[in-house]
């Protein structure tokens, strides 16, 4: 009687908790509002957001750079031919001086008295072999008389020359228009043809002097247009080729040439590092796209077009290149819109948003 009143309670205690289970779910349910959650599907891969490019044609130059110097049309050192004391400097440093003009003058006393002394006897001279070619004429006198007088005038007249041209040794005079720089002797110094006296230099025009490799030496020749920059300066100046060295060094498979720019206003100086730049070649209508677009892949050159959304690849042959944009030869048109970002992250047929566009 006992054991079938345990059971009897313990089967009345777990109806009572199923009942309990059952009573606790249903009254969630109604206070959740209803149905249960349906369990959402896996979200789809989101678009990528893309910058877009519209292909479009625009000229194209293709050149090369090259590092170089201004210098000096002309540059002289100037000194004397011959030796003596100072006794006239006639220059203001750095001035502007005309060719010919005398510059500094070496003692000449002694050529003087001796030039005034030959033009004295040249009167006399002169007269005596006037006299004789007179003589001579009317037969009054032996063809030796006449000679010795006419040999004893060209002799006097040599002997004039000769200290005539002594005593331009002792003229310094400039051998072109340019500007005379900075003095090295003072009057009453003593001169030799090894000292100093200053620098004369032509600037206008002015020479601009570089080298080539020899990969573009077919790209210069004489006339060739350049354009360059003088150190940080922004300006830019414009130059044309004139000399072109005969050979190139053996050493550094280089060739060096020669510009001139006018320098009217002599605003550039010797001395300047500048950067030249030369021209290959200028296409007037060339398809250019930026070069961060292209994707090189298994040796071919490809990028993604924008077409309906999605990203499309296309392959390209590619011409000319520069810092930041490439010449497409083949696979594009005008119109086309090109993928410029993400490209690394795009595959056929995928999914893209266009953002900013050029």
């Amino acid at each position: 009687m006992m054991m079938k009143k345990k059971w009897v309670i313990t089967s009345l205690i777990f109806v009572i908790f199923i009942a309990g289970g059952i009573a606790y779910n249903l009254i969630k349910k109604r206070g959740s509002g209803g149905d249960a959650p349906v369990t959402a599907p896996a979200n789809r891969q989101s678009a990528l957001q893309i910058n877009g490019y519209v292909v479009h044609v625009k000229p194209l130059t293709d050149e090369f750079t090259a590092l170089g110097s201004l210098i000096p049309d002309e540059e002289v050192r100037l000194s004397f031919e011959t030796s003596g004391r100072i006794t006239d400097i006639f220059f203001e440093e750095g001035s502007m001086v005309k060719k010919g003009d005398l510059l500094a003058k070496v003692n000449d006393r002694t050529l003087q008295a001796q030039l005034s002394r030959f033009e004295a006897q040249q009167r006399l001279v002169e007269a005596r072999a006037s006299r004789q070619s007179t003589l001579f004429e009317r037969d009054a006198i032996s063809q030796e008389a006449y000679e010795q007088a006419n040999t004893e005038l060209a002799i006097l007249n040599a002997d004039m020359t000769l200290v005539r041209a002594n005593i331009a040794l002792t003229e310094l005079r400039a051998p072109f228009d340019g500007i005379i720089g900075l003095r090295q002797v003072s009057e009453g110094a003593f001169a030799t043809p090894s000292t100093l006296v200053a620098t004369l230099t032509k600037i206008s025009p002015i020479k601009i002097e570089f080298t080539v490799n020899e990969a573009d030496i077919a790209n210069i020749k004489s006339g060739t247009d350049i354009t360059f920059q003088v150190g940080s300066e922004l300006r830019v100046y414009n130059a044309k080729v004139y000399a072109i060295e005969s050979f190139v060094n053996y050493e550094l498979r280089t060739l060096k040439v020669r510009a001139l720019y006018p320098n009217l206003n002599h605003e550039l100086s010797p001395g300047r590092y500048v950067s030249i730049s030369v021209k290959r070649v200028e296409i007037p209508d060339a398809i250019v796209i930026p070069s961060q677009a292209v994707i090189k892949e298994m040796g071919i050159d490809k990028v993604f077009l924008y077409r309906d959304g999605k990203a499309q690849p296309v392959d390209i042959n590619i011409g000319i290149r520069t810092d930041s944009e490439v010449q497409v030869l083949h696979g594009l048109n005008v119109g086309d819109t090109l993928i410029t970002s993400g490209t690394l992250q795009l595959r056929s047929g995928m999914d893209v948003v266009l953002g900013n566009i050029e």
